[in-house]
């Protein structure tokens, strides 16, 4: 399953704190070269020390497709290749759907999907170039299974599921892979300020208040080991045939195994009337 290790050169966005810090720490301790993004590249490198031929912090709106192409134009530049891309960077709104603003539904698909999206256009031609290379785009649990009040996440994550499934047909062909990775509830900063966003206009009959609090009262309590889970990434990196999904979580894999199981069931409840729609 895994091919014969060696140093890569990472590309990483979302990478100030959390998940994407934690895996940032872990590379540069087992040798590999890292370019690491965030949107405050001071606060970032302050977390870091000890790495600099290995190590380059870029400031990136992942918003901005030049910015975008900036960082892996500056990242080749510097390590003289790129081997592995992880989309990392994301937030989510709480609110209902009728709640969210126009403006706050569109920014939360910016920098959750068409964010990754532009770090896949601009790292692309050098993967294919390389014909070796894999993207890790980090969607969710809820990227398989949607829950009241997080509409918007929900959209970003079951897009990026997708996305990748497409991408992977795409590009394996030419050497690259592609996996999508569905993490459960692991001790990070997301449930806190800052990756948690509430909408500015409230609706009472939604509870979506409700639905923020239960969140913020989960933030240090969650399950998963954020060391363990970044040890997997950097193994899936190392795989010979990397899988396109890849789930992260005993709670992840319950979730969408539960999910699974009640479409099954809807979808068999519902057989005679799907069958019934062909010509005669």
């Amino acid at each position: 399953m895994e091919s014969e290790k060696k140093t890569k050169t990472w590309f990483i966005t979302g990478a100030s704190k959390g998940m994407g810090l934690a895996l940032v720490k872990l590379l540069l301790a087992k040798g590999h070269a890292v370019a690491a993004t965030s949107r405050n590249k001071q606060a970032m490198s302050r977390q870091i020390h000890g790495y600099t031929e290995t190590f380059l912090p870029l400031e990136m709106d992942l918003t901005a497709e030049e910015s975008v192409q900036n960082a892996i134009q500056q990242t080749v530049e510097t390590f003289g290749r790129l081997d592995v891309v992880v989309n990392n960077a994301g937030f989510a709104y709480v609110g209902s759907l009728e709640e969210m603003t126009d403006q706050e539904f569109r920014y939360a698909l910016d920098v959750n999907l068409f964010g990754t999206v532009n770090v896949i256009r601009a790292a692309m031609p050098y993967l294919r170039q390389q014909r070796s290379g894999h993207i890790i785009n980090i969607a969710s649990a809820g990227g398989y299974v949607a829950v009241a009040n997080l509409g918007s996440y929900a959209a970003s994550k079951f897009a990026m599921v997708g996305l990748t499934e497409s991408l992977a047909a795409e590009i394996k062909p030419l050497g690259v892979y592609a996996t999508v990775v569905l993490p459960g509830s692991f001790r990070t900063q997301f449930l806190e300020d800052g990756s948690l966003t509430y909408v500015k206009t409230p609706i009472a009959e939604y509870g979506s208040e409700k639905t923020l609090d239960g969140m913020s009262k989960r933030a240090g309590t969650q399950p998963g080991d954020p060391d363990k889970l970044v040890a997997q990434l950097v193994r899936l990196a190392d795989y010979q045939t990397p899988p396109v999904h890849l789930i992260l979580g005993p709670d992840s894999y319950r979730m969408i195994m539960e999910k699974r199981d009640r479409d099954l069931a809807e979808f068999e409840a519902y057989k005679e009337t799907t069958m019934s729609t062909n010509l005669d």
